[in-house]
């Protein structure tokens, strides 16, 4: 379960959690192997947008999904609305997202994969590369983010405390994707703001 929005930032039009700026996060994929993009009951969230720019690289990946995610997207597409209406990409046996694939025994997302390997121009759904920031929508342009606390991730956080990196430096080029390059800049002075105030106690 995530943490609420108590003692948020506001930087432009977003609410921002503290834990966005204080929690210390890397990535450890020898350790977790990606299981983000299996445990769990539900597809990555994604936008009509990026369910179209998903279809249109469709058949550069194709040959990198399993059978069983092949099967799925057949009969259902690549994206679906589960229970709490959000639209999301399509699962298999309510456990592995259909763009997983498998190397060396670690998960991987084969949108991506394609796109590092010079085949597609999409990246994948802007949820999955903030993750463990999530974003919710409040309407009216505004929006919050929020650090995810998740059990999977417990390497990622030891990492990024040994690493001494800030969640929202980590993710610094999803989150300039996500919301532009000025307002990231404004994020990094409010850190620096909360940092000179801890240190000042």
């Amino acid at each position: 379960m995530g943490n609420t929005y108590d003692h948020i930032f506001m930087v432009g039009n977003v609410l921002v959690s503290p834990d966005i700026l204080t929690v210390k996060f890397c990535c450890d994929l020898d350790k977790c192997h990606g299981q983000c993009c299996v445990e769990g009951d539900a597809g990555a969230p994604v936008t009509l947008d990026e369910t179209m720019e998903i279809e249109n690289v469709l058949d550069a990946v194709w040959g990198d999904l399993s059978a069983s995610g092949q099967s799925v997207i057949d009969r259902q597409g690549v994206a679906y609305t589960d229970e709490e209406g959000e639209l999301v990409t399509s699962i298999v046996s309510g456990k592995d997202c259909v763009f997983t694939c498998y190397e060396h025994d670690c998960c991987l997302c084969a949108l991506e994969r394609s796109y590092r390997n010079g085949k597609t121009g999409f990246v994948k759904p802007i949820s999955c590369s903030l993750y463990p920031i999530r974003v919710k929508d409040f309407g009216n342009g505004t929006c919050g983010i929020n650090y995810h606390r998740w059990r999977i991730c417990a390497d990622a956080r030891k990492k990024g405390e040994e690493l001494d990196l800030p969640l929202y430096k980590f993710l610094k080029e999803p989150l300039i994707r996500r919301f532009g390059r000025e307002w990231y800049e404004e994020l990094c002075e409010v850190a620096d703001e909360l940092t000179r105030l801890q240190i000042d106690r």
